[in-house]
């Protein structure tokens, strides 16, 4: 019978600080023996934003008690795993720095292997938690951070289709709700208003739309939100319209960029069995996860979505692609630093900055 892997799971990328210990099933998911996610939500509320170095304070504050508490209740010791995963990138260096180094310290002195681990590539995998998922799929990973589209081919091995120029899909969001003062965090504000509004009352820009492929960009939109909300003096109705109106327009750019991206994929990948993961924390919205799932049908594709509590950043995703890792030798050297930017297509092109041609 062969060993079922277990790892433990770290994640400090940004605002959240989790940790998770994850066992290999006889079916290829996983078995979630604990996931630990502590927020810090209420610290960064009455900035309307993340404070990198209050995010980084906390992380130090709790992680040990986290660590503690995934150990203490998946009911098995350090001693009894394969292995430790922590995120090494992309992020807040100074928030990756804290779950980074207790990760490399537990692994040397509990003589385990290490893995630093793409917190985009723990997203790009988080559906096979649950699911047992075949390579390849076509992956739209939606965030605070990135919004990409990705051939993945493998673990490692991605191609990515289209991302966006400006603002990440999540950024966006955040920004939005900061304009009509919704909250924070702004995302699931931002569905949550739009329910009570008039989706078609605002008409807004969708920037791109008929040019460059499946790249996407929020910029002209999230610059358009702003100039109306300028207008409406902070009426209550018209906040709520402008939200819905703002998240219409978000489901209709995701429609068509998707449906580009899709055709690609079935150009470049002959396969009978289509698949359209969307993962990352704005996967979470209702509205998104719809709105895809009727282009999947019309597509012929399958929509694979994470759980809800693996879209938003968490250790389990961590530790489950740290397990993929490691069963292809994928093993890290303890001095392996924290990365700001740390693309999964290493040979595409930086689609940032001033001067960008489309």
């Amino acid at each position: 019978m062969t060993k079922k892997i277990t790892f433990l799971g770290i994640e400090t990328s940004c605002d959240e600080t989790a940790a998770a210990v994850i066992r290999e099933n006889d079916n290829g998911t996983a078995d979630i023996l604990s996931n630990i996610v502590s927020s810090q939500i209420d610290k960064h509320k009455k900035f309307g934003g993340v404070v990198p170095e209050l995010a980084a304070r906390a992380h130090l504050e709790n992680i040990e008690y986290v660590i503690d508490t995934a150990i203490k209740e998946s009911k098995i010791s350090i001693k009894d795993t394969d292995g430790v995963a922590a995120t090494a990138g992309p992020g807040l260096v100074v928030c990756l720095t804290v779950g980074l180094n207790i990760g490399k310290s537990i692994a040397a002195f509990s003589n385990k292997p290490f893995i630093g681990v793409n917190h985009l590539e723990g997203h790009a995998l988080s559906p096979g938690l649950e699911k047992k998922i075949e390579f390849p799929y076509l992956l739209l990973l939606i965030s605070g951070g990135h919004t990409q589209y990705l051939i993945v081919k493998d673990v490692n091995k991605y191609e990515q289709l289209g991302t966006t120029i400006d603002d990440a899909l999540g950024e966006a969001f955040d920004k939005t709700a900061k304009m009509l003062d919704l909250g924070y965090p702004g995302g699931p504000n931002v569905e949550k208003f739009s329910n009570l509004g008039d989706k078609n009352f605002f008409k807004l820009p969708e920037p791109i739309i008929n040019k460059a492929g499946c790249n996407l960009s929020f910029a002209g939109l999230k610059t358009a939100v702003l100039r109306e909300s300028k207008k409406i003096s902070g009426e209550k109705k018209l906040r709520y319209n402008l939200a819905a109106s703002f998240q219409n327009t978000i489901n209709k750019i995701l429609y068509k960029k998707t449906k580009v991206a899709a055709e690609m994929f079935r150009e470049k990948i002959k396969k009978n069995k289509f698949q359209l993961i969307v993962a990352g924390g704005v996967a979470a919205n209702k509205t998104i996860r719809s709105n895809l799932s009727a282009l999947s049908n019309e597509m012929g594709f399958e929509t694979i979505y994470p759980d809800l509590k693996f879209c938003g950043d968490n250790a389990a995703m961590i530790a489950w692609a740290g397990i993929q890792r490691f069963k292809k030798n994928m093993i890290d050297d303890v001095n392996i630093s924290a990365k700001s930017r740390w693309p999964l297509d290493k040979n595409a092109p930086y689609m940032k900055g001033p001067g960008l041609k489309l």
